[in-house]
């Protein structure tokens, strides 16, 4: 009897710890779910996102934003499935790449620029790219746009999915603004295709940097010898100094070539 008591209460804890787990896992799911309606529906800016003008974010970038938030640094890409094969997946449209959700409550407008920007925008470049960012400005892809934030943390947080120690450059927007740089908002970020040098600060560049940019800049300039068309031991011959000229013709030889050939090679 003491035997089958045990067996009874074990099974009953057991079960009671399978539904508690079933439970806590149904709430990660739920939670999850709700993370991501807030960020794709709501305010992607909160989290560094610009999708595109479909409202499209890809995963990449998704699980980079979520993996910032502290309860949230567990996700990968099975644990979005889960969500999108359970009870919320009619509020998502996913694609292979991207997934986006089809209630969205803000607004991209390329079309007015910003009427009320900062006067000093912040954004953080890869170190690789710095030298560059200071000598030529900031200048994003065809259809796309630099994103800057108010906040130097936020900046900071969007240029480390990139590098893990990038570079913080400082934009004088206003001035900018003033001189025909355009700045669209976007919840709290700002957007801009193309920022003159003039208007950005930031570190200076080192000397090793610039010296590596020379040492590259020569190198590419520096023209690339000819690959020979015949393998080494070889050599050419100049037809032009054969003395049998009629070697040099095409064709069928002419009659009495040899008594012809005999007479120049006398004259020498």
């Amino acid at each position: 009897m003491p035997t089958v008591l045990c067996h009874g209460a074990c099974l009953q804890r057991y079960e009671r710890g399978f539904i508690l787990g079933r439970r806590n896992h149904q709430m990660k799911v739920d939670n999850l779910s709700r993370l991501l309606v807030y960020i794709l529906g709501h305010r992607p800016d909160e989290f560094g996102l610009v999708p595109d003008n479909d409202g499209l974010v890809t995963y990449k970038e998704l699980l980079q934003a979520i993996h910032e938030e502290p309860n949230y640094r567990y996700v990968r890409q099975a644990h979005i499935n889960e969500v999108l094969l359970g009870k919320d997946r009619s509020l998502f449209q996913p694609k292979e790449k991207v997934i986006r959700v089809l209630e969205r409550r803000w607004l991209l407008d390329f079309e007015n620029p910003s009427r009320s920007t900062p006067k000093v925008l912040f954004t953080a470049v890869r170190t690789r790219a710095h030298p560059v960012v200071m000598e030529k400005g900031l200048k994003s892809a065809e259809g796309r746009h630099w994103v800057l934030s108010s906040n130097k943390d936020m900046a900071l947080r969007i240029g480390r999915r990139r590098d893990q120690k990038p570079v913080l450059l400082e934009i004088s927007a206003a001035a900018a603004e003033m001189e025909g740089t355009m700045f669209f908002s976007f919840g709290s970020l700002f957007l801009s295709p193309w920022i003159p040098a003039k208007f950005i600060s930031g570190p200076p560049v080192s000397k090793e940097v610039l010296d590596r940019q020379i040492d590259a800049k020569i190198k590419k300039e520096r023209p690339i010898p000819k690959p020979l068309d015949f393998a080494p031991g070889t050599f050419t011959l100049d037809i032009s100094k054969d003395p049998d000229l009629y070697r040099k013709a095409k064709g069928k030889k002419q009659k009495g070539w040899k008594e012809k050939a005999r007479k120049i090679r006398r004259r020498k």
